[in-house]
């Protein structure tokens, strides 16, 4: 199987039992995640060599997140260690008509203060067929900026194709900063992932008539968005995630493509995904789902359109699943994908 690399910020996540409020919480349910770990994960499960880089801290909490990820078969050897602390988020899971929320406490983070010699890049990028990012690790800050385009720079010389999920960020930085930021990283980037608020805040270009909190989709005005993307950066391909927010239970999911990259024969024309209503158990990671998923489908299959159904069945399989991980099977996905989506017991 194809070999991916991914590099960003691995969090402890502290969440609220069930549905509870952080004014009612007496205790925590404590894991870990975060966007490039999440695909690092669901690629390992798919059965990728999965390499994750980052930085963590020496002591017991930095050691139980790289422990983590050696649990779900991930590669860690490029993960420097050094830095005193381990970002945390909490997490109030909504419901019905209570959004979910997130509190960040991650400054000042391991990460956060990485150099770019930290990481042997040529190494990491040794064999690699795929590079992912987000826009979440230029938003950590000026050192995890340099460290991504000395990343960058190993992956083009050593020919790997890149992909980034823009995932903007409000509380980590502005729509100016963004665009200052991520529109020059664009000339470097193959595979674009997004949705409508990450292409306006990111790279400032905006999807139509979109009412997602109305749950009501303009497709032609995606279909629009993906193909000026692909035009203004040269994007071999673009992706994005179509979300209808009904409630904070019970959302449609969808998405489209635009192109090809890898084994998969391009697409033309936009295509949109066959869309699922899923009842929410928890949406976190679900674009990171999405993305892994395409990354797979991009790298394995032979025409695009099929990637694009495995990655939106993948993510409409994660937002079942406790936790920011996609613990699931590619035999699983695919199975949902070729349309068993009753769950019923498996006996």
């Amino acid at each position: 199987m194809p070999t991916v690399v991914t590099f960003g910020e691995i969090m402890l996540r502290l969440a609220t039992p069930g549905f509870q409020r952080f004014s009612q919480a007496a205790q925590f349910e404590a894991t870990f995640g975060g966007g490039e770990a999440n695909v690092a994960v669901s690629l390992a499960y798919f059965g990728h060599d999965a390499r994750f880089v980052s930085r963590l801290p020496e002591h017991a909490i930095g050691q139980a997140a790289v422990d983590r990820l050696r649990q779900f078969g991930v590669d860690t050897r490029f993960v420097a260690r050094g830095g005193d602390r381990v970002g945390i988020y909490f997490l109030e899971t909504g419901a019905s008509q209570r959004p979910s929320k997130v509190i960040y406490d991650r400054a000042h983070s391991a990460v956060s203060e990485i150099e770019p010699g930290d990481v042997d890049w040529v190494a990491a990028f040794s064999g690699a067929d795929w590079f992912h990012w987000t826009g979440i690790t230029p938003a950590l800050g000026d050192q995890p900026r340099a460290a991504l385009r000395a990343a960058l720079d190993a992956a083009k010389a050593a020919g790997v194709t890149v992909s980034c999920d823009l995932n903007y960020r409000s509380k980590l930085w502005t729509v100016d900063q963004a665009r200052a930021t991520m529109r020059p990283l664009m000339e470097s980037v193959d595979v674009c992932v997004a949705n409508e608020e990450d292409a306006d805040r990111s790279l400032g270009l905006t999807a139509g008539e979109t009412d997602v909190e109305g749950a009501e989709l303009d497709e032609a005005g995606y279909a629009r968005l993906a193909e000026r993307l692909r035009g203004e950066f040269g994007f071999d391909a673009v992706a994005i995630t179509l979300r209808e927010s009904h409630s904070a239970s019970d959302n449609g999911w969808s998405a489209m493509l635009l192109g090809g990259a890898g084994t998969a024969a391009p697409l033309a024309e936009p295509v949109r995904s066959r869309r699922y209503d899923v009842r929410l158990v928890d949406r976190v990671g679900g674009g990171d789902s999405f993305a892994a998923g395409l990354i797979h489908g991009l790298l394995t299959k032979d025409e695009a359109a099929d990637a694009l159904e495995f990655a939106v069945a993948a993510s409409a399989l994660k937002q079942t699943i406790p936790g920011d991980l996609n613990l699931t099977t590619a035999a699983e996905v695919e199975k949902l994908a070729g349309g068993s989506g009753s769950g019923r017991v498996e006996r």
